[in-house]
């Protein structure tokens, strides 16, 4: 069995707690690795070792730093199929899946090769008498990543590139259940030239976390994960003084209007309601359907599609939906399926007890479809995190914004319709941080920002993109005046300069 252990100052180490966890291929259902879970000095290690690069990596130029970027990125692009591999084999999700998640995570490294430009500071002369001001932004110090099982390339990606550009030094601490694409991601990036140290890996559970948060050294973490534990991570880390970004949770609607091209907004509810089997944070698990005859419609065509979906390992080519990521989180999938039905929703199309051929130990399950959810029910509350989509419906236009606005998530929402007025003021009116206009899942590209509102995101900063250079960076502003020229006499009341 492959013992899978931590990265720190560019070398493998073998974990020293003696607690390790396991980490299956969910289609087999077979333990193919024991990860080691790192105890408090062992995060210890990692920082300090992140923190004695921090001063070597920091005064590195920019340009320099953009150069190593840019072989990175060359270097993920040759490795892409041993990369998506590593995701498929401890994720699940399809090859084809496992390959545009990298990509969208190398989008951030070609946003990071720009960094000489986006780090550009600004100069004002004169700004009072022989008064010079100048501003720039400056790395924060050693920074932490805490990424989810889900997307064990594209959020590690969204987060250490654009920090070590940016000057700082980092410490990975990735999903134990699915480690070793981000283990591999960061072999890269000293590949590519990153001295050692500057990107650590430590694997681990909540004590690692925990660890993490507390650390004197750290100065910002970033999170991605559900809203229960962002939460926490946020006041903790907020506790101990430290910069946080925390991501949460989602339970994204889609509204349908009455003028939407249906067949384009079936084809889009497939594709985000049960891509990756549901097991993201911008999936479409609630499609708003406004008015009976647009619901009745999706249902009537839907449920044919769900129960046609091919369902099988993620290397099967001919596969449209792989399996969950453990035995425990299909459970959970299941268990809320069982609590719409006691809440008197309709499920139309059951997918639990799916067994496939060959396969009958995998963490399987066929795609679910339920109809007249009310707002009220946990099914539409809470969110799920697997291959289940809900109709409710909506009277009207109004009725499907206050849907959306007064639940307590706000990561991502969508519209489909033909009519612009409509969708402009959907996209105004909205209380989302990301929204789609005939788009299911509307993911910014890696040069602009991505981040939810209310109960989807804890703290001030989206992520990567402008927002991403903002949160591991902070300004300094310097007014500097020679001698020559300055009057003697010293000045007692507030400065005024012009």
């Amino acid at each position: 069995m492959t013992a899978i252990g931590h990265w720190i100052g560019g070398e493998h180490v073998s974990g020293a707690s003696g607690r390790v966890g396991p980490v299956y291929n969910p289609a087999t259902g077979e333990r193919g690795a024991e990860v080691a879970l790192a105890d408090r000095s062992e995060v210890d290690r990692a920082v300090q070792t992140a923190r004695a690069a921090l001063e070597g990596w920091a005064d590195t130029p920019p340009i320099r730093r953009a150069r190593i970027m840019f072989k990175f990125k060359d270097l993920i692009e040759r490795n892409i199929d041993e990369l998506a591999q590593h995701v498929t084999r401890e994720h699940g999700k399809t090859l084809e899946d496992a390959k545009g998640s990298v990509t969208r995570g190398l989008e951030v490294v070609e946003f990071a090769c720009g960094i000489p430009q986006l780090l550009k500071g600004e100069f004002s002369a004169e700004v009072g008498a022989g008064i010079d001001l100048t501003s720039f932004r400056q790395p924060l110090g050693v920074c932490v990543g805490i990424t989810p099982f889900n997307f064990p390339a594209m959020i590690p990606l969204w987060m250490f590139p654009l920090a070590i550009a940016c000057g700082n030094t980092f410490v990975l601490k990735p999903s134990e259940k699915d480690p070793s694409c981000p283990l591999r991601l960061v072999q890269l990036a000293e590949e590519a030239g990153v001295p050692p140290g500057v990107v650590n890996v430590v694997n681990g559970d909540k004590e690692a976390v925990d660890a993490l948060l507390t650390h004197p050294l750290v100065a910002a973490v970033s999170f991605v994960g559900a809203t229960r534990t962002a939460e926490y991570i946020y006041q903790t880390a907020c506790a101990h003084g430290k910069r946080c970004q925390a991501l949460g949770g989602a339970k994204n609607h889609m509204v349908v209007m009455p003028d939407a091209e249906l067949d384009q907004a079936i084809d889009a509810l497939m594709g985000a309601g049960y891509g990756s089997a549901g097991e993201r944070c911008m999936a479409v698990s609630v499609a708003v359907a406004v008015g009976d005859k647009v619901g009745d419609a999706l249902i009537d065509r839907l449920a044919p599609k769900v129960r046609q979906l091919k369902i099988g390992p993620g290397t099967d080519p001919e596969v449209e939906m792989g399996p969950l990521v453990t035995r425990e989180h299909l459970e959970k999938v299941s268990s809320y399926v069982d609590l719409g039905i006691e809440e008197g929703a309709k499920l139309v199309v059951d997918g639990r007890g799916f067994k496939m051929q060959g396969y009958e130990d995998g963490f399987f399950m066929a795609g679910c479809l339920f109809d007249e959810v009310k707002p009220e029910m946990r099914i539409y509350k809470e969110e799920i995190f697997g291959p289940v989509l809900s109709v409710v419906r909506a009277p009207d236009y109004d009725a499907a914004v206050r849907m959306v606005n007064e639940h307590e998530y706000g990561n991502g929402t969508a519209i489909f319709t033909r009519d612009g007025d409509a969708a402009r003021t959907f996209a105004k009116d909205v209380q989302v941080g990301m929204v789609g206009v005939n788009v299911p899942i509307p993911v910014p590209v890696a040069y602009h920002s991505f981040g939810g509102w209310k109960r989807s995101l804890f703290g001030d900063h989206h992520t990567h993109g402008p927002e991403g250079v903002r949160f591991y960076t902070k300004q300094k502003a310097v007014s500097a005046r020679w001698p020559t020229g300055i009057r003697a006499g010293s000045e007692f009341s507030m400065p005024l300069l012009g």
